[in-house]
């Protein structure tokens, strides 16, 4: 200090001093005391606050945004005290195209009562403020989306009754247990997680059990692990599945009692297979273009059929009477919907006779080889003691009844058979999708016939 206050510094040369300032701070101002800028001086390292050369002669105030006018007044008033040596901070702006602060001080340089602003850009630490800020908002956010999902799992983890074990695969531990899993291990959650996961059953070593878990859970016909449970003395079944979270390997593992389970999958496979070959309705399995595949009993007695070779291999539409006109009403309509009920047609036999039969069909689409279900059943007995003519309800024979004595007998005839042969043809055209062809044939029409009808019920321009 006593170098600053001896006079040995020697005056600083004018075309110095100005180099000096400029690169002691970001930006300097020499004001005088009503506050006009006298000049204007900008570090050479921070270009971006552009050439500010036109501030001169002007007062500083025009340069501040109006929240920094009275900070500035205050410093001004308060310079001379104890609290004057503070920094101020002040927001500057041009024509108000542009803003950026900066933090002056201020120092007195002249008896005329010159002031001498030294600032610093703050824009790079407003910057990282604001970066800060969005930093702490994002995560926030991710903190609070972290606990949503971790509220979902532990409430479908509580609330599922499936039993559910995830361990991990590098150390074989217990990461997490539902209390399903818990009652059959014969635990609580607490006593499992963190626990080997091999040391509850019996005679498993740690190594080999998980070796054998993640072998099963990558197989592509994996059957379930059936063990004995060490605390419960339970016999299980285990299915595992093998996933990756944030770079670690986990197994999640189902189990299930043994005993219930087999008894179940058993009586299940028993009941359906019983069905299958000794149900009263044909049932017929085919592929994806009605290739047979495999059917029952019942079909090879409505097609009299001597062995189940005679139909396997072949076309289901060679058994039906409107051949691949009925098979592709079938396969399109189940494809397209799923499944398919009651479709009336004929059954042909194996030495020409047809029998009058009702069709649903069931299209399995989630498996490697998709397949069609058809369950056919005999409509001989029911078309017998059927009435002829078209049913109608109550509603339909009092409408027709209204009619009397408004018109002729012919004319009632005519109208409803009108009626009736418009609603055999739609139901024609939207079964065959719009085939005219196939609808004509269903129909048992010549094509240009169906034509002119179509043409007299207004029906086409119809869309299939």
């Amino acid at each position: 200090m006593k170098y600053w206050s001896t006079g040995s510094i020697p005056l600083i040369a004018p075309e110095l001093l100005g180099g000096i300032i400029s690169s002691a701070s970001d930006l300097a101002l020499v004001i005088d005391a009503d506050g006009k800028i006298m000049s204007v001086l900008v570090n050479q390292e921070h270009r971006s606050l552009g050439k500010l050369e036109h501030w001169e002669g002007r007062d500083v105030r025009d340069f501040l945004t109006p929240e920094s006018v009275p900070k500035l007044d205050q410093k001004l008033e308060t310079l001379d005290s104890p609290s004057g040596l503070r920094a101020v901070e002040l927001n500057h702006i041009d024509q108000t195209a542009w803003e950026f602060p900066i933090r002056y001080t201020f120092h007195r340089i002249g008896p005329d009562g010159a002031l001498l602003m030294l600032g610093r850009d703050l824009r790079p630490i407003a910057e990282m403020q604001q970066q800060l800020v969005k930093a702490q908002i994002a995560l926030e956010r991710d903190y609070e989306t972290q606990r949503e999902f971790d509220t979902r799992y532990r409430v479908l983890m509580d609330t599922t009754r499936e039993a559910v074990v995830f361990v991990q695969v590098g150390n074989g531990r217990v990461t997490d247990v539902n209390p399903s899993a818990a009652n059959l291990l014969g635990g609580t959650r607490d006593d499992l997680i963190g626990q080997a996961f091999a040391q509850e059953f019996e005679g498993r070593r740690r190594g080999e059990f998980l070796e054998s878990l993640t072998n099963a859970a990558l197989s592509d016909r994996a059957r379930p692990l059936t063990l004995q449970a060490r605390r419960s003395r339970k016999r299980i079944n285990i299915i595992p599945t093998v996933f990756r979270a944030s770079g670690e390997r986990l197994l999640l593992c189902r189990v299930e009692l043994a005993d219930q389970s087999e008894v179940m999958t058993d009586e299940l496979s028993e009941n359906l297979s019983a069905l299958y070959q000794e149900g009263v309705d044909a049932i017929v399995f085919t592929d994806k273009e009605g290739i047979i595949r495999s059917a029952n009993e019942s079909f090879l007695n409505l097609t009299d059929l001597a062995h189940l070779t005679g139909a396997k291999g072949k076309s289901l539409g060679d058994f039906l009477a409107r051949g691949t006109v009925d098979l592709k009403v079938l396969l399109e309509n189940a494809a397209r919907a799923g499944q398919m009920r009651m479709y009336a047609t004929k059954l042909a036999g194996e030495y020409s006779s047809t029998i009058s039969v009702e069709i649903s069909v069931t299209y399995l689409n989630d498996r490697a080889h998709p397949s069609y279900v058809f369950v056919i059943r005999d409509a001989s007995r029911v078309e017998a003691v059927r009435k002829p003519g078209v049913a109608v309800t109550d509603d339909a024979v009092r409408s027709v009844m209204e009619l009397v004595g408004s018109a002729s007998l012919k004319d009632i005839v005519s109208e409803t058979t009108d009626v009736v042969e418009k609603m055999c043809i739609e139901t024609a055209v939207e079964l065959t999708r719009n085939n005219r062809v196939a609808a004509a044939e269903m129909l048992g029409l010549s094509r240009q016939s169906l034509y002119v009808k179509l043409r007299k019920y207004g029906l086409l321009a119809k869309d299939g």
